[in-house]
């Protein structure tokens, strides 16, 4: 497992200006450069509520996990009228860059979505390191730190779409942040989601059917994982509708709050 300190790293915005930064407390201190190719940290310190932030990381390559929990997968097993089938090896899928969108963006649900529009909460690796053919033992050194992500999902176009062309991709459907933690062992993770304030979920983040250790060697047998790229471990239990109006809150232990509402696509 890692032995890297502890940073909690941000990507922001201020007039008009992106960058990275190292969040301290409420604050934000910038940095020359990335924490993928080298950096330099400035004098400056800005209060984290001065800044707008962006998604922690723009990936090369958004790697997903989509049926990893045990609870999960016969939750939607038994929404979409199918029997549960568990994985038996590690099989990673892909989602689109156009659907992520920063903590504290909205998450806008299209007028033609039915009331089964649903989150599911996911620890999410950020690589730091440019892997192929990466062994279980050595794959975790791949990972520079870890985020949340919301994996909004359309139920209805899930089961009747023969993609997940909208039922996973739309635009705003994967909110991911608010920043990344570096030195953080997952394996003490917890996962909690709150819908409105009220606690609709809460399991411990690495009872996975297959660990992240697992996914990166695999993935890395047939694609080349490099840094900025992410991959998210799927979600447990069942998921409720969310709807205008609702906000959704994805805990995990040693990163923070993942916090978006959801509004009426206009």
């Amino acid at each position: 497992m890692s032995t890297q300190a502890i940073m909690k790293w941000c990507r922001f915005e201020l007039a008009g200006k992106t960058a990275y930064g190292i969040v301290e407390d409420d604050s934000v201190v910038p940095v020359r450069g990335t924490p993928f190719a080298g950096y330099e940290r400035s004098a400056e310190r800005l209060h984290l509520g001065s800044v707008r932030l962006l998604v922690p990381v723009v990936p090369g390559t958004f790697f997903c996990a989509g049926l990893n929990y045990a609870g999960h997968i016969r939750e939607v097993a038994a929404k979409i009228g199918e029997s549960p089938n568990l994985p038996t090896r590690a099989e990673i899928g892909y989602r689109a860059n156009n659907a992520l969108i920063a903590h504290g963006e909205d998450i806008v649900k299209p007028h033609d979505a039915t009331d089964q529009f649903q989150y599911e909460g996911e620890l999410v690796a950020v690589f730091g390191k440019k892997v192929r053919r990466v062994s279980p033992e050595q794959a975790l050194d791949s990972v520079l730190g870890w985020t949340i992500g919301n994996d909004v999902s359309e139920r209805s176009w899930q089961k009747s779409d023969r993609t997940f062309f909208r039922s996973k991709n739309s635009d705003t459907f994967k909110p991911m942040g608010p920043w990344f933690v570096t030195g953080l062992d997952y394996r003490s993770m917890r996962t909690i989601i709150r819908l409105n304030g009220k606690q609709v979920d809460s399991f411990n983040t690495a009872d996975m059917i297959f660990r992240p250790e697992v996914f990166i060697s695999e993935t890395s047998r047939y694609c080349t994982i490099s840094p900025g790229d992410v991959m998210w471990f799927g979600t447990e239990g069942k998921q409720e509708n969310m709807k205008p109006g609702d906000v959704i809150e994805i805990e995990i232990t040693g990163i923070g709050v993942l916090r978006n509402q959801v509004v009426a696509e206009a």
